[in-house]
């Protein structure tokens, strides 16, 4: 697998983990979507973190995560389901970094604005929640999500190393949460470890599985649970775009028809085209007659 999770329990199970390799899975969405380096790094973040989270559900349940910042990428949109994800930013041509050379994702997603996550858990209607961005670097804004949103301690670690070419080299991350009856003792700990941890981009760059990256945090204390695969993936077809252009109404329809004589449309996630023609769109206007 190039892609994939593994998840661990460590400390006597008072501490779970995460970690995911997702360099091929942001190195597709690059291609998808032409990324420049600033803009890949931001998205390869957020999808290495939703592919976490949607693993932490059952494989039905599907989470929607919308980043929301004042930086020149604008809003960066993931859809995540049972370790398959898919997600776009609005501008895919930022490049800013720092004197050193490193990708100034915080200034590109801005540190004024949030985040918001939809849960569709199958019930009456999805849960949705919002936290503020600390920092736009990602990792520091999740942290903060889970602490203030879902009341789960945590911390989270994310990376996506560039080549000079705009290609990535790495990408991955880790999300550590403290359970019920985790000691002091634990906790200083891992904070020191995470004081002294290569990045996650270092870590996958350097050849470290996921279980390593597991190792170097917990300094072999775990057991793992899990693996899972990872993929950057999208469900899209025509059906579920001629759908959407029936929720239009007959009256949308009708003026297509009447100025363009026909529909194109792309999705946001894999940049695919639908073409709809003419007879297409009159075909519609039948059923909604």
């Amino acid at each position: 697998m190039n892609n994939y999770l593994q998840k661990a329990y460590a400390f006597d199970g008072t501490v779970r983990i995460y970690a995911a390799i997702t360099t091929e899975l942001t190195q597709k969405a690059q291609n998808i979507h032409h990324l420049w380096p600033t803009s890949c790094a931001a998205l390869g973040r957020c999808l290495t973190i939703a592919s976490i989270m949607s693993c932490t559900y059952k494989s039905n349940e599907h989470l929607t995560i919308k980043v929301c910042g004042d930086g020149p990428i604008g809003q960066i949109t993931i859809e995540a389901s049972d370790g398959h994800v898919r997600g776009f930013v609005h501008n895919p041509g930022v490049y800013l970094s720092y004197n050193n050379g490193k990708l100034n994702v915080g200034d590109a997603v801005g540190k004024n604005g949030y985040i918001e996550v939809i849960k569709d858990l199958h019930m009456r209607t999805p849960f949705s929640s919002t936290s503020e961005l600390v920092s736009g670097e990602i990792a520091e804004d999740f942290t903060y999500y889970f602490a203030k949103s879902e009341q789960i301690p945590s911390s989270v670690g994310l990376g996506v190393l560039m080549d000079p070419d705009g290609k990535v080299i790495s990408a991955g991350g880790f999300l550590i949460q403290i359970m019920p009856g985790c000691k002091e003792e634990t906790l200083n700990m891992l904070e020191e470890r995470l004081r002294t941890l290569k990045s996650c981009s270092e870590m996958i760059s350097e050849g470290y599985s996921a279980e390593e990256m597991i190792e170097a945090i917990t300094e072999g204390n775990y057991e793992l649970l899990e693996t899972k695969e990872l993929f950057y993936s999208c469900p899209c077809n025509k059906n579920r775009f001629r759908r959407g252009l029936i929720s239009l109404g007959k009256a949308e329809i009708i003026d297509i028809l009447n100025t363009d004589h026909k529909a194109s449309i792309t999705c946001n996630f894999c940049q695919k085209n639908y073409e709809f023609e003419e007879e297409d769109l009159k075909e519609i206007l039948r059923e909604l007659s």
